[in-house]
Formats: C-alpha cells, structure tokens, sequence
C-alpha cells in the first residue's frame, strides 16, 4: 500500500506534464553526458597509459590485454549492478539512485586522479563501473516516466541516447586538450590528472541538480492495452532484444579497443588523429539517432531498420582493418557507426514499449545485457589482438555474429507489431 501511495503522490506525477518534462530533461541528458564523458576521456588514452606504467618491456600482446581487461571491468560492473540499480529505483524513486550513482561516480574519479598506478587503474574501472551503472539506465527509466505516447517516448530516449554518445563524441578530445594544459614536469600529476578532475566535478554538478529537479517518487506510464488480435508480449521477445542489444554492444566495444590498438601499434598514426577517428564515429552516431527518431519518422516504423542495420554492421566491421590509410578507416569507421549508432536506441526503445510499469528494472535488464556485450567485446578485442591463427580476429568474429544477428532479425517487424502493448485510449 505504500508503494501504490507513493506511486500516486502528485509531487511524484508532476514529471508527466510538458512543463515539468522540460525542466527535468536536460538535467537527466546532463547525467547521462556526465557519465559518458568520463568514459570517454580515458578510453582512447588507456593504451598509452598501461604502456608507460607497465614500463619499457611491456610487449603489445601485454598492452592489449590489459587495456581490454580495464575496459572490461568497467562494463561487468555495469552488468551486476545496473539491474539491481534499475530495479531500486522503481521501489523508492528515480532521483535518490541518480544522486547515489553520479555522487559515487565523480568521487571516484577524483579520487583516483590523485594517485597513478595499475592497481588503482584498475580499481577506478570497477568502482566508476558500479556507480556508472545507476545512471543511464535509471536515466531511461525516468524519460519513461515523463512519456504518456509513444512519438515523446521515441524522441526522448533518443535525445538523453544523443547526451550520452556526445559525452564519448566530446570526451577524447576534452581529455587530449586537458592533458596538454596540465603542468608538466617531476612532481607533477598524472597525464590525466586534470581531465579526470574535470569530469568527477561535472558528475557531482549534475548530481546536484538532480537532487534540486527529479522529483522524488516515480511516475509509471498510463495503463497499456494490447493492440487488437495480439497477445501479451512473451519474455523470449523481450530476451531476444535484450541479446541483439548485447551483440551490438559487444561488436562496438570490441571495434573501440581494436581501433585504439591497431592505431597506435599498426597503423602508426598520432594520439589526436585516433581522437579523430572516435569523434567522427560519435558525431556520426549523434546524427543517425537524431534522424531515426526525428518527427519525420514514425517510431513504429523503426523495426524495420534492425536487420538492415546488423547487415551495415558486418560490413563496416569487415572493412575496418582492411582499410589501409587514415581517410579508409574513417569510411569504415562511418559504417559501424552510422549502423551502432540506429540499432542501439531502437533497440532500447522496443524494450521500453515492452517492459510495461517496470521500466527501471526492465531498462536495467537492457543496461545489464548491453554492459556484458561490452565487456565481452572488450575482452575479447584485446586478447585477440596480434594472435596469428586469425588475421584481424576481434573484427572478423564480430563481423561475423552481425552477420547471423541479421536472419532472426528478419521476423522482429511482425512480432513486434503483433505483441507491443499500445496506449489505453483516454477515460
């Protein structure tokens, strides 16, 4: 009874009016870039990093595995905590388990800005991973909660998609120029000591304004019917998403510390030009979701675009280490992006529309399967670095699962169609 209470209290329901949803937004938009640029600013870095502190004799065998293990760390904890994370916040409220993760998030960052090892390397992947894993999907969870129709729904999820690829799009260079200004010289910090100051501020910022804006409570979505003829949607769909969205995570994850690698050690070029390469494949993403669900596309319309997709995926992923020069590798690059870029918040979308009232907990789910998709991805893009059996492994195995993914692709229009609950008509 207290819960069904506090569901109903109009301080909770307030979001779901136009006014409130405009102020409230941006703020969970800043939450999510928050985030995301924290992630963002080291990932291109961490090979350099591991190599300094691995010292001289490190091999690059050495150096592959160890920035992939980092990375994945990161994106397990995401994985253990994210549906726990998601799933509290649908019991006592959106906005206290924001400020938990963003509080933890830029404590943690700042913490370990203020001491360089792989130890604490290491320990700043998994704890920044565990705090990480209370925002975005809780962020979902309260765009939801601000949606009463599917077209908002769709344009919202994707404008806080479009906040969290901007902080990847803004993080490399935001940490290249921050390290270039930090003083250099003995006794100095840290390359990064400064970006990572940077970005924990931020987080403890948005933090602040969450606690001032989101309400306290949640607000669930007006009831769901099912359309005419259709049948309650059925957890292997919903599994079935959750796995595609798991598949896209991990081609994207293993393509992002494959590129760091192989630009570094393969192609020889510079710090700011494999920068470049992860701005122009966040800038791209950035546009596609800003398309897929603009007011010129119909949301239903956009399960026709996952089969299509994956196909581009295996594709873009395919050519990447065929590309032999700086401007390929941005056309490759382009490739996977332009189709990561449209599976991703389409994907998140079709499981808000299926998840019904629980969406912290079913966006968590999301979350989770997207976090172990990435540490797979991760994983297995550096350990598979420099192997000799399988030229180019990490890129021609993801390219390959993309491939398959594209099949059972090919039946979700109908299924989704028949089985997604529509909006109850107004009393």
């Amino acid at each position: 009874m207290r819960s069904r209470s506090r569901h109903s209290n109009p301080a909770a329901e307030g979001p779901g009016t136009s006014k409130g949803a405009l102020a409230i937004l941006p703020v969970l938009m800043l939450a999510v870039f928050a985030v995301a640029l924290g992630f963002g600013v080291l990932l291109p870095q961490l090979p350099t990093i591991v190599e300094r502190l691995l010292g001289a004799a490190a091999t690059p065998t050495q150096i592959g595995r160890t920035t992939g293990w980092m990375t994945a760390l990161y994106m397990l904890a995401l994985f253990f905590f994210a549906t726990v994370w998601g799933g509290l916040s649908d019991r006592i409220g959106r906005r206290v388990i924001l400020v938990i993760g963003l509080s933890g998030f830029g404590l943690t960052i700042i913490a370990s800005s203020l001491f360089e090892s792989i130890a604490a390397l290491y320990l700043e992947r998994a704890l920044s991973g565990l705090f990480a894993a209370a925002v975005t999907p809780v962020a979902l969870a309260a765009v939801t909660d601000l949606s009463a129709d599917r077209p908002v729904l769709g344009r919202r999820l994707a404008l806080v998609s479009i906040a969290g690829t901007s902080g990847l799009l803004l993080g490399p260079p935001v940490g290249a120029v921050l390290a270039w200004l930090q003083p250099a010289g003995q006794g100095s910090p840290g390359p990064l000591a400064v970006p990572l100051l940077a970005t924990g501020l931020l987080a403890l910022v948005a933090a602040a304004m969450v606690a001032a804006v989101v309400p306290p409570g949640t607000r669930h979505r007006p009831a769901t019917e099912a359309a005419p003829g259709a049948r309650t949607p059925q957890g292997w769909l919903v599994a079935g998403m959750l796995g595609l969205g798991l598949l896209v995570s991990a081609a994207v994850s293993a393509f992002e510390v494959g590129l760091s690698l192989r630009g570094g050690m393969e192609l020889d070029v510079t710090s700011w030009q494999i920068a470049t390469m992860f701005t122009v494949c966040s800038l791209t993403m950035v546009v596609v979701q800003a398309v897929v669900f603009s007011p010129l596309v119909r949301p239903e319309t956009t399960r026709w675009l996952i089969a299509p997709g994956f196909g581009v995926l295996a594709a873009g992923l395919y050519a990447v280490p065929l590309a032999g020069t700086f401007l390929a590798s941005l056309l490759a690059i382009g490739a996977v992006a332009v189709s990561a870029g449209a599976l991703a918040p389409i994907l998140t979308y079709w499981i808000a529309i299926l998840s019904g009232p629980r969406s912290g907990a079913a966006l968590g789910r999301q979350t989770s399967a997207a976090s172990l998709g990435a540490a797979l991805g991760a994983a297995g893009g550096g350990l598979l670095h420099g192997v000799t059996w399988l030229p180019d492994a990490g890129f021609v195995l993801v390219a390959a699962a993309a491939v398959l993914a594209v099949l059972p692709s090919l039946r979700l229009p109908d299924m989704l169609a028949s089985r997604a609950p529509v909006p109850a008509p107004p009393a």
